[in-house]
């Protein structure tokens, strides 16, 4: 392969070296441009003299100042690139930008489990929630159980998961910040993969009781969707009653048939993990692509992560659909603001050292990769962490950036999800489809039985974003309607739940 780099804007004023074994001091380029030093894959390279205290540019926006003289075809490392200040948020602009309505993509369905409250599943998976911490043994002893002895009996149910936390007890119930955890596992419980009926093990005493955690349902004492530790003679009953529970639950599931639904029924929720330089110029631009396509065949399209979402926000409020939306994504951004100053902590603490390694110097580099998964449809709506989100088009879900924390609460209103990667992860969900998309075609050729699609093709010039983008989109579908299986739910790779942010995680 001849001497390739990606400079993403005519602004720009570095690149990514493209080849896989990175350059050695003297490759030249097309341009003219000759390494001074070598730089390995994915890392950026000055094309032109960059003065110390200079903007340096990518993705025509300033990702931070030069700490000394860099000369041209030098390596643009971490330690040479000053993290700038985040975009003010009382200066933003709000909907001076909106999008025009994207032409409408009509006729595109997929096969999916219509449930009595209008939501459509995509698995058949029992989900047995929990109230509080304290029951989760007994619940995932009996997990195990049902799994060796009742689900190889119905073929047609997916997996059963125990929907367990670090929470329920022993906390201020209704301290600030309370709700996230609480709305996030309700909405989880009420999950259209699940049927949008909820099965409880409870303890009996804890705070977290079910009538709170499901308000709208009639749940009493002799609730048959209730199975309360308490009220049962020992363990070995408590066990039983779970699993008879659970025997009627899947009965039910496995009647549930599949029928054409049209795409406007996907609610497609979007993160990365593991993310490095390419990821911003491949993968999360297809998904981007991919996206808008959702949005005209009019179905719901989240995207996330506060933490990566905050040094690019000026480039996502202009894109509301009105300024009352532009304002709801500015106080997301204004919650993580407050959060960091509490915990005493900033957001130097992003990127990781695998973002690093992967050629991300910093967060505003990172931010600005991450939010291209947005596509460019218009902002429709904001939805609190946990929220489940009833409108369609492009709605920003706020999360944190971890992965597990992140999945978690999507799941608060998603039925499939897409996770792109630079550096690689083994991620899933036990209750969505995860589709994996790569960065680099050597993290796919490295991970085949892990990465569903490689988006790496871009960066190479053998496939283009939107040819990326269709056949994602087109994946989407037949990955909905189980037509294909995600290396992720092949492997059973499914993450640990998690419904709130444990701590100072940025």
């Amino acid at each position: 392969m001849e001497p390739l780099y990606i400079q993403v804007d005519a602004r720009d004023n570095v690149a990514i070296i493209v080849n896989p074994e990175g350059l050695p001091a003297g490759a030249c380029f097309r341009s003219g441009l000759a390494l001074t030093e070598r730089i390995p894959q994915s890392h950026k390279v000055a094309l032109r003299p960059i003065e110390s205290g200079e903007p340096i540019v990518r993705y025509g926006q300033i990702i931070g100042l030069a700490a000394r003289a860099i000369g041209a075809g030098a390596w643009v490392r971490e330690e040479l690139v000053q993290l700038p200040k985040a975009p003010p948020l009382d200066q933003l602009p709000l909907a001076t930008a909106t999008p025009a309505a994207l032409p409408p993509l009509t006729g595109y369905t997929f096969e999916g489990f219509r449930n009595s409250d209008g939501s459509v599943g995509t698995k058949k998976v029992l989900g047995i929630t929990t109230t509080v911490q304290c029951v989760a043994p007994t619940v995932d002893y009996a997990v195990r159980r049902i799994k060796a002895e009742i689900l190889p009996r119905f073929p047609a149910v997916d997996d059963v998961v125990a929907i367990t936390h670090a929470y329920g007890c022993g906390v201020a119930i209704d301290a600030p910040g309370a709700d996230i955890p609480i709305r996030t596992l309700r909405n989880i419980g009420l999950h259209a993969n699940m049927g949008g009926t909820p099965l409880v093990v409870s303890l009996g005493c804890e705070k977290l009781q079910p009538a709170r955690l499901f308000p709208e349902l009639p749940i009493l004492g002799s609730d048959p969707h209730v199975i309360r530790m308490q009220d049962e003679r020992g363990f070995g009953e408590t066990v039983s009653a779970i699993m008879r529970a659970a025997e009627t639950r899947m009965e039910q599931l496995s009647k549930r048939r599949r029928e054409t639904c049209p795409a406007s029924d996907l609610i497609v929720g979007a993160q990365c993990g593991g993310s490095d330089a390419f990821s911003g110029v491949t993968c999360n631009p297809a998904v981007g692509y991919a996206a808008d396509l959702l949005v005209r065949a009019g179905a719901t399209f989240l995207f996330s992560e506060v933490t990566e979402v905050r040094d690019a926000v000026h480039l996502l409020t202009p894109r509301g659909m009105n300024e009352d939306f532009a304002r709801d994504l500015v106080r997301e951004m204004k919650w993580y603001d407050d959060y960091l100053e509490r915990g005493a902590a900033d957001r130097s603490a992003n990127p990781t050292p695998g973002n690093k390694r992967g050629g991300l110097s910093n967060v505003v580099e990172k931010a600005l990769g991450s939010v291209a998964k947005a596509g460019s449809s218009r902002l429709c709506s904001v939805a609190g962490q946990g929220q489940r989100v009833s409108g369609k088009g492009l709605v920003f879900a706020a999360t944190p950036a971890g992965d597990w924390v992140c999945g978690t609460q999507q799941l608060a209103s998603m039925n499939l999800h897409l996770f792109t990667t630079g550096e690689g992860s083994p991620y899933g969900l036990a209750l969505v489809p995860v589709i994996k998309i790569s960065s680099r075609t050597a993290l796919a050729e490295r991970w085949p039985d892990l990465i569903d699609l490689d988006a790496g093709r871009i960066a190479s010039g053998e496939a283009t974003i939107e040819s990326v983008g269709w056949e994602l989109f087109r994946l989407t579908l037949d990955v909905a309607s189980g037509r294909k299986k995600t290396w992720a739910d092949h492997w059973g790779l499914h993450n640990a739940l998690s419904p709130f942010n444990p701590g100072p995680v940025t």
